[in-house]
């Protein structure tokens, strides 16, 4: 799907300038620009366009349009959904890899606390967007891919529901999920703008929108949003070498956000969990689905002064959910 309309673009252009400090201007990377409705909306604007674009059909008129500016565009074919791809040789178009690209449209990797060394850009396919979602936070925590040079901003459509998830509150037995704890913790989210499905075109045959059924969350709109990786990500016992541990830590704990977190902490041969839990000031008989996502930090800073996390089983299932969600 694509903008389908130049009075959205405007609203767009204006949303991902929104917040931008005078005099800075970070690389935008457009994903899938389509047609060029947006790109043409940015380049008016005076903004330095990458535009990532993986249809054959086009690639020709971005191209033109390329070649008639003097360097503010930079077209390339690629699929932003496939960056990075777990591969032994080298990525084949029109998969992309993030060091190649980086390298060509000339962004250099900064310090973690530095400001946003690019923004991208796009909307996620619906059929995906969990799973892109999912991968973008195992980047951040291990500071790889688009990561490994600053933190890069995301400004993406997702669909309502997921929104509603990222966004979730703990007790909210439909929304707060491993994701919404692991999103929050991760990045700063802020909505820039919700926008009715009937914007954007669809591929359906019979012309209808191809908006997804959500029988339990609203999802009536697409949901532009952006996510800025934390400046203090990566304080206290959290790292990018032990984060997959904390992310698989999250994922059982809520795998099942009824059960009692004590009895988490005891399935992992804990001994101490209650004192754990009391020197914490979290209730023993909190359900995992109402534990505050920094309070899950805290648990994983806490138990790292045990054995718990140097124990092979743990590294093996880490292992195996990590090159699944890969």
């Amino acid at each position: 799907r694509f903008i389908a309309c130049p009075q959205l673009a405007s609203t767009v252009q204006r949303c991902l300038q929104r917040g931008a400090r005078p005099g800075s201007q970070p690389v935008l990377l457009e994903c899938g620009p389509g047609p060029g409705v947006l790109t043409r909306t940015l380049l008016n604007a005076g903004v330095r366009v990458v535009a990532l674009e993986n249809n054959p059909a086009f690639l020709a008129n971005l191209q033109s349009l390329e070649n008639s500016l003097d360097g503010q565009l930079k077209v390339i074919y690629g699929d932003f959904c496939r960056l990075d791809p777990l591969v032994t040789k080298p990525a084949k178009p029109p998969a992309v890899c993030s060091e190649k690209l980086f390298e060509t449209v000339g962004v250099a990797a900064v310090p973690w606390r530095a400001d946003t060394p690019v923004k991208i850009f796009g909307i996620l396919p619906q059929s995906k967007e969990r799973l892109i979602l999912w991968r973008h936070l195992f980047a951040l925590y291990e500071c790889s891919s688009i990561y490994r040079y600053g933190r890069a901003e995301l400004n993406i459509f997702i669909s309502e529901k997921e929104y509603k998830v990222l966004t979730g509150k703990p007790g909210n037995a439909r929304t707060y999920q491993a994701i919404s704890v692991l999103c929050q913790l991760g990045y700063e989210i802020q909505l820039l703008h919700m926008e009715p499905w009937s914007s954007f075109f669809t591929s359906l045959k019979n012309g209808g929108l191809a908006i997804p059924k959500s029988m339990w969350l609203p999802n009536d709109h697409l949901c532009l949003v952006r996510l800025t990786p934390q400046q203090n990500l990566f304080t206290g016992g959290l790292n990018p070498k032990n984060s997959p541990i904390f992310v698989f830590m999250v994922k059982q704990c809520l795998a099942k956000p009824k059960s009692r977190l004590i009895d988490r902490l005891q399935s992992w041969s804990l001994d101490n969990g209650s004192q754990l839990l009391r020197e914490l000031e979290i209730p023993e008989n909190a359900q995992t689905r109402n534990v505050y996502p920094e309070d899950y930090k805290r648990i994983f800073e806490a138990l790292q002064s045990s054995n718990i996390f140097t124990e092979n089983w743990w590294h093996d299932e880490v292992f195996e959910n990590t090159r699944n969600i890969n």
